[in-house]
């Protein structure tokens, strides 16, 4: 692996799926908070439209706590919670959470209910599928709306009608079926706002319809593009007759038994993929013209042994992100953080992963060091700050010219106040956001002199990790989604020293990302990660596990933590048209940290360890159900910090192993097993 080219490894704060901004963390000999109040006690706002409030904590006296220790939280994935602000994307009714470390390690808790309205529509947009409507063929629509701001509402539902059903007909999911020749227009309105679309029914000219596609066996999760030939009766093409996909479905031997399995397989994007193994039909129809091919779809076997073989123990506090980097004196090193760990960061030396070994440690003022990377060229680390004593945080610099026991080369902290969550590093160029605000450009060519070089802010969101591939800075961005900027790619106009917006891909999800070209397709895929920590409203809700003690520091012991969300997968090949492929979704667990090299997904999901999945070729529906995932571990350690816990933060290949950091019990080094030849 070549750290300089492919990687980067982008950690997140552990509590920080809804709790958007940092937890202050009390002084020590703090009381423990008695009451906490929350003003307004109901929040009502619009969505796109922050909304603020006032939160204060009490001791068991009825005094106010300066610097209690809240932890605040928004109840699901369409809420953005600030520092004394509230920012939702989507209407509906929602609950922000707010807690504190309350007496004899208990929390307090504070529900506030939360009603989100739409701003008023003002227009409205009928987008029609590819292809020509002809009498006996259906044609889908989706609809568009956006607010007078320019905003565009996720999803808009309308009332559908046509102005002559005996010439076509839509459905109230605006599905547009035509009848027989003529014109016809298709309105619809919702909020007072209406969108039409006049459609030229034609005589329907197919006859006969091919099938296209040559695969007759392929894997489970392996996609083939649907195509087929509408003919004319005298055997010419009809290039823009709408053709229809749908399938049916026949188990394998290994499935039959246990019942047919749902959602056997996925027709979408003018695609088809198998999640399990049996016999598909593909039917394809125009009209009155169909066509039916048969595929067998086989078992995808990948599965492999994984085995660890070395340790570096952390278990006197909380472990946060790691980074892996070969010195200039050719071994192999790896710089850990902790979280809540009073500002310690830890080097180990990794040349032999049989023997991991400690090598130093440096301290920074800071409470929390929740992200720590290295330059490419291995010249230059980063810690950075959260929790510092003047507050002013920022980011650290580390001379890596004697690796085992680096040195601090300068602080940097302009325009990085409030707590610098997470930084991506280049060779000239260093990437810190800023209290989630923003992120700020930093010259890195003299490390004991780092210069500001610009900043991008976007609008009504909260930054939260950042990712630059090719001259392109991805950020996960709640309220908004994932951001694109060119900060020197060029194509869309941006330079470092002025970076300009490319696109906006709206999604519920402002957390973890990470950008991967897939050569053998040469798409872009985008990987984003949800990191919830609340679970209310799913089948099992999870442990009420808390950060921190009445001192603010994390209490040893006590129970697991427990997460939830999953990663989405996004062909972002074109970024002005993403298209929503896939997600790699485990009910029980939460996603976090992101990484894929050489078409190998390396998840860290949380509480469900550290997971390695096959994602090679095109992906289409949730990997999980394809037998795609290669191996998975589960850390446990009856001496953690949190005894057998597993919360899995990051995980990376290096140079044909696995690496990881675990929350409750630091660095860990596995290798996959070759998978062993069948002898009939």
């Amino acid at each position: 692996m070549i750290v300089a080219q492919g990687m980067r490894f982008v950690t997140r704060f552990v509590a920080a799926a809804a709790v958007v901004g940092a937890i202050a963390q009390s002084a020590h000999g703090q009381n423990p908070v008695a009451r906490i109040t929350v003003e307004p006690a109901q929040i009502t706002t619009q969505a796109g439209k922050a909304a603020s409030f006032k939160v204060t904590a009490y001791d068991a006296a009825g005094a106010v706590i300066a610097n209690p220790g809240l932890r605040i939280q928004g109840g699901g994935r369409n809420i953005t919670v600030g520092e004394g602000t509230l920012t939702a994307r989507a209407a509906g009714s929602f609950e922000m959470t707010v807690a504190g470390p309350g007496a004899n390690n208990q929390m307090v808790t504070v529900v506030v209910p939360v009603n989100v309205t739409w701003p008023a529509l003002a227009r409205l947009e009928i987008v029609p599928a590819e292809g020509k409507l002809y009498a006996n063929t259906t044609l889908q629509n989706r609809l568009r709306g956006w607010h007078a701001d320019s905003s565009e509402r996720g999803s808009v539902s309308a009332t559908w009608k046509s102005s002559n059903a005996a010439v076509a007909t839509v459905d109230r999911f605006g599905n547009v079926g035509g009848i027989k020749a003529g014109a016809v227009t298709i309105t619809a309105e919702t909020d007072g706002v209406k969108a039409t679309r006049t459609y030229l029914v034609a005589t329907n000219p197919v006859s006969k319809l091919e099938i296209t596609v040559k695969d007759d066996q392929i894997r489970t999760g392996d996609v083939i593009h649907l195509t087929a030939n509408a003919k004319k009766a005298d055997g010419g093409i009809v290039g823009d007759a709408p053709v229809t996909w749908t399938y049916t479905y026949t188990p394998d031997d290994s499935i039959a038994p246990n019942g047919v399995p749902g959602g056997a397989g996925i027709v979408q994007f003018g695609r088809f993929t198998g999640n399990y193994p049996g016999r598909y039909t593909l039917m394809a129809s125009a009209g009155g013209a169909s066509a039916q091919k048969t595929i067998q779809v086989a078992p995808r076997d990948v599965r492999q042994r994984i085995t660890v073989t070395s340790r570096g123990n952390i278990n006197s506090t909380h472990t946060s992100d790691l980074w892996p980097w070969t010195a200039k004196n050719g071994r192999d090193y790896c710089l850990v953080g902790t979280w809540g760990g009073d500002g310690y960061a830890i080097v180990f030396d990794i040349t032999d992963l049989n023997n991991i070994v400690k090598t130093d440690s440096v301290k920074i003022d800071a409470r929390t060091i929740n992200d720590v990377t290295v330059s490419p060229d291995g010249r230059y680390g980063v810690l950075t700050r959260e929790g510092a004593s003047n507050r002013v945080n920022g980011v650290v610099i580390l001379d890596l010219a004697d690796p085992a026991h680096p040195k601090i080369a300068a602080s940097f902290d302009q325009e990085l106040n409030g707590g610098v969550h997470n930084a991506f590093a280049t060779n000239d160029y260093l990437f810190a956001i800023s209290g989630g605000a923003k992120y700020i450009i930093i010259d890195m060519k003299d490390i004991y002199k780092p210069k500001y070089v610009s900043e991008y802010r976007h609008p009504n969101a909260r930054i939260h990790d950042l990712w630059v591939h090719d001259g392109i800075a991805y950020s996960a961005q709640g309220g908004a989604g994932t951001v694109a900027v060119d900060v020197g790619n060029g194509k869309y106009g941006g330079t470092i020293e002025k970076p300009k917006l490319i696109s906006v891909y709206q999604v519920n999800s402002g957390h973890e990302i990470f950008p991967y070209y897939q050569k053998s397709t040469g798409k872009v895929y985008l990987f984003i990660g949800d990191e919830e920590m609340n679970r209310r409203g799913q089948a099992w809700e999870g442990t009420q596990y808390s950060l921190a003690g009445p001192d603010g520091k994390p209490p040893k012991g006590g129970i697991a933590q427990t997460s939830g969300g999953y990663t989405h997968i996004i062909d972002f090949t074109d970024p002005l048209k993403p298209i929503p492929v896939g997600r790699y979704h485990l009910e029980d667990y939460g996603s976090h940290d992101i990484i894929v090299e050489n078409d190998i997904l390396y998840q860290a999901y949380y509480d469900g360890g550290v997971r390695v999945v096959d994602v090679s070729g095109e992906l289409l529906g949730n990997i999980v159900d394809q037998n795609r995932e290669i191996a998975v571990f589960k850390p446990y350690d009856p001496d953690g910090f949190t005894a057998n816990a597993p919360f899995v933060m990051n995980a990376m290949p290096w140079k044909g192993k696995v690496i990881w950091s675990d929350f409750n019990s630091g660095l860990w080094a596995a290798k996959l097993e070759p998978k062993k030849t069948v002898v009939p």
